[in-house]
């Protein structure tokens, strides 16, 4: 998957790459998602460019496609990090200190939710519900899931990751 150091495609790249998936999915029942995720494979993100193209080839709205993407927290609109970090803002970890941990981590960072560091080594994204409420606050990074999160584990983290 590109990397947020990546060049992004041309327009010309997203319509022909845009248009080889629509292909390639025409015959399933309910393509917009299966479309999406395999965009989103090729590109790392879901080229702005190609909204209109997949529109027309699904015969709907601009406005239902930007939905979809913009519903679905795993699809994003622009490049992400080499690694995502993702911050559980549900209630159970809320009440953990989950509130105070995203702030602290989103100050230390620089940036604000969906946003990337300057060196493009972290994306940071909030998530509701990882499933450890138990052991909240939770957070995720690259698809592993941490429990009991505090400012000094998260620190670790980041310094591991090169934040």
């Amino acid at each position: 998957m590109p990397r947020a150091n990546a060049p992004r495609p041309s327009s010309e790249e997203v319509r022909t790459r845009t248009e080889e998936v629509l292909a390639a999915h025409a015959h399933l029942e309910g393509p917009l998602l299966p479309i999406l995720h395999a965009l989103q494979e090729s590109f790392g993100f879901i080229p702005q460019d190609c909204v209109q193209t997949i529109a027309e080839g699904l015969n709907i709205g601009r406005a239902e496609v930007h939905g979809v993407i913009t519903f679905y927290h795993d699809f994003r609109d622009a490049p992400a990090g080499r690694h995502v970090l993702r911050i559980c803002r549900a209630e159970a970890c809320q009440a953990q200190g989950g509130t105070a941990l995203a702030e602290a981590t989103l100050a230390r960072l620089g940036l604000e939710w969906h946003g990337t560091t300057v060196n493009g080594a972290v994306t940071i994204e909030p998530v509701y519900c990882l499933g450890l409420c138990a052991c909240g606050p939770a957070a995720m990074v690259d698809g592993k899931v941490l429990g009991r999160m505090d400012t000094a584990r998260m620190e670790a983290i980041l310094a591991e990751v090169g934040a």
